[in-house]
Parts: structure tokens; sequence; C-alpha cells
């Protein structure tokens, strides 16, 4: 792929053929940029993709070994230290936080965006490595042949042990304790929609619906059989006042939900917004 994307046309192109690739097969960081090119589509992505392969070449030339604690230490020395990466703590709700073009100029960003970048530079060494679907505060699993250990991209990549899990959990409200489910490793596909999900929510807060329901779209071009997004996306459309937009969504999700009872409450919404097309 050049350098230049061009057009919209020709990003979303590309993101859709991410969107079919199988899980393991996605490449999370290319995805991300391509996703931040949406915003500005004329950006030449070749100098961050450059970028990007420096961080994995400087990587490469640690000498970690197959233990994960060394493993860690690269890592967090490289992304953390070497190339300056960083949590944005006081301005946190900045919407550049979450766009990894962004990121990468001002070196700092939300934990799930310094996330990918902790993610991609592992999986160029061939580490084991996923993010962890933790409530309010992206973590990543690394993984060595001696075990695995936690690890926090906004805090410089340190160990999250058991204790700084709780007191994370604490802090963002999602109870005293620590279960499996907070502690199930997500897919990289998965980890891209975490990371739309921040824009989106701070596009809904802000009353922004336009903004919430193109990236809504975006969710989909990366993630076609994800049903949540194209419920929400049939709301929002209709809040739109784009009916047949918002019936094509409402209809997609029901051909790929499974859940009886939220089928049954969009198939009312469907019957609903229908009578406003007579």
């Amino acid at each position: 792929m050049g350098g230049a994307m061009g057009d919209t046309e020709a990003i979303e192109t590309a993101l859709k053929a991410l969107g079919a690739a199988p899980d393991d097969g996605l490449d999370i960081a290319e995805a991300a940029l391509l996703l931040a090119a949406l915003d500005r589509p004329a950006i030449d992505l070749m100098p961050y993709r450059r970028h990007l392969g420096d961080i994995a070449a400087a990587l490469s030339r640690v000498d970690a070994g197959p233990e994960v604690a060394p493993r860690a230490m690269a890592l967090a020395g490289v992304i953390g230290v070497e190339f300056g990466y960083r949590g944005d703590t006081e301005t946190y709700d900045d919407p550049q936080n979450a766009d990894l073009i962004r990121v990468i100029d001002r070196r700092m960003g939300l934990p799930v965006a310094l996330g990918i970048l902790y993610i991609y530079a592992a999986k160029a060494q061939a580490w084991p490595v996923s993010g962890l679907d933790f409530p309010g505060h992206f973590l990543i699993r690394l993984e060595g042949e001696d075990g695995g250990l936690v690890l926090d991209p906004f805090h410089g990549g340190r160990i999250a042990a058991p204790p700084e899990m709780q007191d994370l959990l604490r802090r963002m409200g999602g109870g005293e304790d620590v279960r499996p489910e907070h502690m199930r490793p997500m897919s990289a596909r998965e980890v891209l929609l975490r990371l739309q999900n921040n824009i989106k929510g701070r596009a809904w807060r802000a009353g922004d619906l336009e903004r919430t329901a193109e990236t809504l779209r975006r969710m989909l071009l990366v993630a076609p059989n994800f049903a949540a997004a194209w419920r929400e996306l049939g709301v929002v459309e209709g809040k739109l006042g784009r009916i047949r937009q918002a019936i094509a969504a409402t209809e997609r999700f029901l051909m790929l939900a499974g859940d009886e009872a939220a089928s049954l409450e969009a198939e009312a919404f469907l019957r609903h917004i229908r009578l406003q097309l007579n």
C-alpha cells in the first residue's frame, strides 16, 4: 500500500479488506491508522508506518529472551522511554487521544490507543500478547515461556499486579473484585472497536449525532457483523430523520442478532419507524 491514500473511498476500501480478514490476520496498527485517516483523507501515512517500523526494530534490538519479565521491561523501555509515549492525564477526554495519527504526533493518548502500539510491537517480535476486556481502563497481557504479566500502557507499560487492578477497578466504578470476565483476552478487532467506542461515546455525550453515526459506520467497516453497532446505528439514523437508513441498519441487526429480547425490541422499533415512511 502506498503513501497518501488519496480519498475517503480508498481508505474505506482498505478498511473493508481488513474487516474481511480473519481476526488473527488483522493488522491492528494499520487498521487504527486508516480509521484515523478518514478524518484527513489526503494525509501521507508512510511516515507513520515508518515510525511503527522503527518501534518494532528498536524492540528487536533488545535481547529480551523468552521470559516474560524481560520482555515487559523491553516493551516499556522502548515505547515509554526511548519513544516517549505516555498517557494523557491532563486532557484525557481530548478526541485526539483516540486518533492513532495524533497519538503518534503527540506521543500521548488513551490507554487503548497506546495499547495498540504495545500489541503491534510485541506481535512484531512474535511475542504472545492480547488486550484485556478490563472495564474502564485498557490493559494488555504479555506472555513468555514462564507465564504472563498484565501491563498498563497508559502508565509507561508498568506491571499491573492484582492489587493495582483492584484499585483501578474501584476507581472506575467497576466493583471491588477482579472477575474472570475482566481478564478475557480481546481480539484485534475487539480492540479496534473499543478504540472507536471512545470516539463514539464522546460524540454521543456531546449531542453530535452526525459524528456518532459516522463513527458507528467506521466500526462496521472493520467489524461488519457487529450486531450491536447496527442496532445503535439504526437508532441514531432514526434520530437524524434518515428513516430508510434507520430501517436498513435495524434490519441488518435483526439478521445478525441472536438475543430474542433485543430482537423483539428492534422489531418494535422497526415497525414504529416504518410508519414514518407513509
